[in-house]
Parts: C-alpha cells; sequence; structure tokens
C-alpha cells in the first residue's frame, strides 16, 4: 500500500513539473497552464449576435467589435447612461438598438470572419475586442457606421482606425 502511496506522489508531483507547475519549500502549490488555447481567428464562424456592437464565435468567445458603439437593444444599465446623453426616449432607443443589431446579424451570421486585434486583445468583460472582416473584404466595424447604425467610439490604446471611423460618421451623418 506504501508503494501505492508513493506512485501516485510521484505521478502527481510529475504532472504538475511537466505542466510547468512549482512546488516551494513549504509545500504550497502553484500551478500554470503552459499555454491558452490558440483558435484561428483568421478564419473563424459566427455563430450568434449579441447586440450590434458584440457577437459571439463558434468557440464560446464574444467579440466586441472595436472603435464603435451601437444603441442598446434592451433595458440595462448602458442604456439607463446613455439615455442621460440623448435626447430619446428609452422605446426609441431600443428600437434603434434592434435594427443595429439586425443589420450586424445580416452582414456575419453563420459566416466565417477573419479578426483582427489592436493594442488590447480583450476587454474587462473578457470578450475579444476586434476588427471583423467580412467574407468579401469589408470591415465589419466600418460598414456599421456607414449604415448609420452606429457612432464611433475610440477607446485608447485601440484606436488603430479612428480616423476612417470619424470619416465614416461624418458620412452618415451627412446623408
Amino acid at each position: 500500500m506504501k508503494i501505492i502511496i508513493n506512485a501516485l506522489i510521484f505521478l502527481l508531483y510529475s504532472s504538475f513539473a511537466f505542466a510547468g507547475g512549482v512546488f516551494y519549500s513549504d509545500q504550497k502549490l502553484e500551478a500554470s497552464v503552459p499555454f491558452e488555447p490558440s483558435y484561428d481567428y483568421n478564419k473563424i464562424l459566427v455563430t450568434g449576435v449579441v447586440d450590434g456592437d458584440t457577437l459571439k464565435l463558434e468557440n464560446g468567445e464574444r467579440v466586441r467589435l472595436i472603435g464603435i458603439d451601437t444603441p442598446e437593444s434592451k433595458q440595462n444599465a448602458k442604456l439607463r447612461r446613455d439615455l442621460k446623453k440623448s435626447d430619446k426616449d428609452a422605446e426609441t432607443m431600443i428600437r434603434m438598438g434592434k435594427e443595429a443589431t439586425k443589420f450586424t446579424k445580416s452582414l456575419v451570421f453563420k459566416k466565417y470572419v477573419r479578426l483582427e486585434f489592436d493594442v488590447q486583445k480583450k476587454d474587462h468583460y473578457n470578450r475579444l475586442l476586434a476588427y471583423v472582416y467580412l467574407p468579401d473584404g469589408r470591415m465589419l466595424n466600418a460598414e456599421i457606421v456607414k449604415a448609420g447604425y452606429a457612432q464611433m467610439l475610440t477607446v485608447p490604446p485601440n484606436v488603430t482606425h479612428q480616423e476612417l471611423f470619424l470619416e465614416l460618421q461624418k458620412e452618415a451623418r451627412d446623408q
């Protein structure tokens, strides 16, 4: 029995050592994963559209589109904050949010897209932050602004396409 217990302890120790874990002299154990799961973000399927500026991918991750902001499509804290900055009522904002969601869904739902990352790869909600490219090469973020469903939202340090979004927003307002 003692041999079996010693063998199990040896296997446990070996598995942590192999995985990058470290035993400290006071017998505390720290384990670390030597790698993160990797996905091919050059061709990944969109399986859902949460709202006009947030997508769900086949691997379960969510993507927040960088540089843009669409109206909310349901009652929540962000809608209440947005209403304070707007002259519109909640019903109008929600309707606009649903239209933006429908537009986004028409472009990407059940389609393979390519993600382009900026300086930060994830936000504080653990969503991927990306510029999303459609199968025909157009940038989804830009198409949403161009169609008038989103406003530019710059959050440094992710500002690579800030000038493009500003130009497209001006054109959408003029039209």
